[in-house]
């Protein structure tokens, strides 16, 4: 209970999740520390990545009470007791699935699933969702989500999917508790060159950002 609520507590503070998809394994380590060294405390390695559930397994251990490591793109329930079971501290979905939702709360991990309507979300938090993931944003905007915290204030929001350090703070301003990035946070470049500094400095103006507009 204590790691999911400092994982809650991490993502609510950064208002920043790191998604990491595709990326050669043996340079997710690196990834990882460049992100943490820019202010970076939520990473998520999505399913779908080469070795997924071994880099969890060593990633979570590694960094223990210092930052939150999970699991994305959990397209079911078996998925997820998979990622659990590696260590994962919270599991996001793309989709609205009853039965992940129930693994997550079963395990005491964070869950966040992808919704688009307000029905969704609704339905989400009444499963037992800790926030909901409005996937992909850039197709609603802000103002979608400046509407919607209207009538459903109590519902934390997570927008993913063409968030930007350009138009971060509109999302931020406009009710969202955090933001999912992944090629925006650290260009594919970065990481086949191994600039690491790169990542971090960018990382770190992504944060201020953040933490300006929450202000």
């Amino acid at each position: 209970m204590i790691e999911r609520l400092e994982t809650l507590q991490w993502i609510k503070e950064t208002g920043l999740v790191a998604v990491i998809r595709g990326i050669p394994a043996d340079k997710v380590p690196a990834l990882i520390s460049s992100l943490y060294d820019g202010g970076v405390r939520v990473m998520e390695i999505t399913m779908d990545s080469e070795d997924a559930l071994d880099l969890i397994k060593s990633e979570s251990k590694k960094y223990k009470g210092k930052a939150a490591v999970g699991a994305g793109t959990v397209l079911d329930a078996g998925a997820g007791l998979l990622a659990v079971q590696a260590g994962a501290s919270f599991l996001f979905a793309p989709a609205l699935d009853k039965e992940t939702i129930e693994v997550a709360n079963r395990y005491g991990r964070v869950v966040i699933p992808g919704v688009f309507t307000p029905t969704e979300a609704l339905q989400a938090v009444t499963w037992g969702a800790d926030i909901v993931k409005f996937f992909p944003a850039d197709a609603v905007g802000s103002k979608f989500i400046k509407g919607f915290k209207g009538p459903l204030n109590h519902i934390s929001i997570m927008p993913t999917g063409g968030v930007s350090i350009d138009n971060v703070e509109e999302f931020i301003k406009a009710g969202a508790i955090a933001v999912g990035a992944g090629g925006s946070l650290f260009k594919n470049e970065w990481v086949e060159d191994n600039n690491w500094d790169a990542i971090t400095d960018h990382a770190k103006n992504f944060v201020t950002t953040i933490q300006a507009a929450k202000k």
